[in-house]
């Protein structure tokens, strides 16, 4: 497989001011390296704040990353002038969090999603309506849809519009920034099902933003945990979520409930407050809160480790005692 974006040490940093002659920075996104291969779906999962969906919209040149390299399909994103950005704008999507907010209420959705066809000129003006007819049924929507105002439709509805606007200019990339996460766990389901269905049909590459380990097992190929605005850890996702090598990974999946009271899973329980993003230390920044700890962890930097193939983390004190990817007894 080739790759269909290459994230090279992307970061992001805004300026705060805390007083009148005290500034600082805060990092939002810190060293952060990606690669999504053809078809596939990486999950990019954390906390609120840890990062995440800076990272999506700087992949998208919504927000202006403040170094790094962003490559799509090979040609380079983050050097992109304005011109060159509005070619390539077709072939990478946005899927939001919440799909009412991000639907002009003043348009039927029919219009919203023939929008970008015509800015695009993805088929001919003539074409426009059947290809709207024709996403629409591919998203599971029907044409008594097509003439409805935003606020008519249910919010699994709302965002299947969401998901179709994003299909049609057809892009090579599609970011899903928190796509299940206001709607009913019902309607969850459904929507990733559809996003499965529709990857499969159509060989999409997704960028998945998500905080919600469940879905991330059910739509992921691989994942990356951030926390504090960096990747904690990265592997395929049955790695990542069975046999997690990082802490922080750890006391995620230790949250998730078990669907049964004779489950058993593994306690773990992150101490104290997170580290501030405003000027972060160089070394882990899970220390104040990590109950695996150890002297080392606090006096060197805190590097991205492939540990086995395919399988890395941010975690010194399992590269350094790890037996064969797993905690040592």
């Amino acid at each position: 497989m080739s790759a269909v974006l290459e994230v090279r040490d992307l970061r992001k940093v805004y300026p705060v001011r805390r007083g009148v002659f005290d500034r600082a920075s805060l990092v939002a996104a810190d060293g952060v390296t990606l690669t999504i291969e053809n078809g596939e779906t990486l999950a990019l999962v954390g906390e609120s704040g840890s990062g995440k969906t800076t990272v999506g919209r700087c992949v998208l040149r919504l927000e202006e990353p403040t170094a790094g390299e962003i490559v799509l399909d090979g040609r380079p994103v983050s050097e992109a002038s304005s011109a060159e950005l509005r070619h390539l704008r077709h072939e990478m999507q946005m899927v939001f969090q919440d799909p009412l907010d991000s639907l002009n209420p003043r348009h039927t959705v029919g219009e919203l999603v023939a929008e970008p066809l015509l800015l695009h000129r993805t088929v001919p003006k003539e074409r426009v309506r059947d290809e709207v007819h024709e996403l629409f049924r591919m998203v599971g929507l029907g044409p008594q849809h097509v003439d409805r105002l935003p606020h008519q439709l249910s919010g699994g509805q709302q965002q299947r519009v969401g998901v179709a606007r994003a299909l049609a200019p057809r892009p090579k990339l599609v970011v899903l920034d928190e796509p299940t996460s206001a709607l009913d766990v019902s309607v969850q389901a459904q929507i990733v099902n559809l996003l499965r269905d529709l990857q499969r049909e159509r060989g999409l590459t997704f960028l998945f933003i998500s905080h919600d380990l469940a879905v991330v097992s059910l739509v992921a190929h691989r994942v990356a945990v951030m926390y504090l605005g960096q990747v904690v850890e990265l592997g395929p996702k049955a790695t990542v979520l069975e046999r997690p090598a990082h802490p922080y990974t750890r006391a995620l999946i230790a949250s998730i409930p078990v669907e049964h009271p004779s489950q058993k899973r593994e306690r773990i329980t992150m101490r104290g407050e997170p580290t501030s993003p405003i000027d972060p230390p160089r070394y882990c920044h899970l220390v104040p809160r990590c109950p695996f700890a150890q002297p080392i962890c606090s006096e060197v930097p805190a590097e991205l480790v492939e540990v086995v193939p395919g399988h890395s983390t941010r975690c010194i004190r399992f590269q350094r005692e790890h037996v064969d990817g797993e905690w040592s007894p």
